[in-house]
């Protein structure tokens, strides 16, 4: 009786590690994968940002050559 308790516990608790190292392979899959995205959305940002500022800045030049 006490080896079969035993052997179901070993059983168990292998079958709950396996479970739990697949889950955080996963989990560490879609966070890898959601840093991507918010990484590429950042660089569009960036340089959405950067081509504003570059329209913008010969306006703002200009207005600030002018004499007052």
């Amino acid at each position: 009786m006490a080896l079969t308790n035993f052997i179901v516990t070993v059983v168990g608790v292998g079958a709950a590690i396996l479970l739990f190292r697949g889950d955080v392979k996963q989990s560490a899959t879609v966070f890898r994968r959601n840093l991507r995205h918010i990484r590429h959305w950042l660089e569009e940002e960036s340089a959405s940002a950067s081509k504003s500022m570059e329209r913008k800045a010969p306006k703002e030049r200009a207005q600030v050559n002018k004499p007052a």
